[in-house]
């Protein structure tokens, strides 16, 4: 399986595809947006503080996309880190924006057969990844952040979230259907109770669960994750690109519609 230092690659992640047609998330970046977690940069912020990362970790982080939580984590001066990312030129972008190291690798990979070893890891950090994929490959992936932790060691997700807990089906096939279709990608968000149920069915013992408004395209969490001057920037792209502001807005449409029901999730457990 390839492993670290693979070349950075000049374009965006999905650059190449249509706009009609590429994922809601490389869409959003290539107009100039760089935090896509559903809770934002502080949920993601206050995730990784509770971790307690320290020099003795050895972190894996399934799907880390542009790099930014991979920053975030290389700031606490882990042991190593380990991005395992499926798409080959999100991967070849990550490694291309992370510092040099002996530690530091990213690797082409899937979160549910990751080729790293039994108890490699003593933290696994994956954020808006898992709402993406079926029940049965989110079990896979948990599955495997178990296999690959250390006794002892922390799995963090970060998460789209369903509420409340006993949302009628009907609401929640029209509110999957309604996202995938906006953001080009299977969305299948869980309840509070259906992700600790999967972690605990893997085997994790749950430590703490947070949650945070769904605000990913709201003025004020624009301006609290990307700053002022790139959310102008990102603002002036989206104005001034017809396609992808049609998109931009059928996403924002969709998630004001469900907004009552849509919410941000951070779960840390436990091997």
């Amino acid at each position: 399986m390839p492993t670290a230092h693979l070349q950075p690659m000049n374009g965006m992640p999905g650059s190449k595809l249509q706009t009609a047609k590429m994922p809601g998330h490389w869409l959003l970046a290539r107009l100039g947006k760089r935090v896509l977690r559903p809770g934002g940069r502080a949920m993601t912020e206050a995730f990784l503080r509770d971790l307690g990362l320290n020099a003795g970790d050895d972190v894996v982080e399934f799907a880390p996309g542009l790099g930014l939580t991979a920053r975030k984590v290389l700031e606490a001066g882990p042991h190593s880190y380990t991005g395992v990312e499926r798409d080959a030129e999100a991967a070849a972008w990550c490694a291309g924006h992370l510092p040099e190291g002996a530690n530091i690798h990213v690797r082409v990979g899937s979160a549910d057969q990751t080729g790293l070893a039994d108890g490699s890891a003593s933290v696994i950090v994956g954020e808006a990844m898992l709402s993406m994929n079926s029940p049965v490959q989110k079990q896979r992936i948990m599955d495997e952040a178990y296999r690959i932790l250390r006794p002892g060691g922390r799995y963090a997700i970060h998460e789209l979230l369903i509420v409340p807990d006993d949302l009628p089906a009907v609401i929640k096939e029209d509110m999957e259907s309604a996202l995938s279709a906006a953001i080009h990608v299977g969305a299948r968000p869980l309840t509070r109770r259906e992700w600790c149920d999967h972690l605990k069915q893997s085997g994790f013992k749950i430590i703490q669960v947070s949650t945070a408004p769904m605000n990913l395209l709201q003025p004020a969490r624009l301006v609290a994750d990307e700053g002022v001057w790139r959310t102008i920037r990102f603002m002036k792209n989206v104005l001034t690109d017809h396609d992808a502001r049609r998109r931009v807005l059928t996403m924002r449409r969709t998630f004001q519609k469900y907004r009552s029901h849509l919410r941000a999730v951070s779960v840390i457990a436990r091997k």
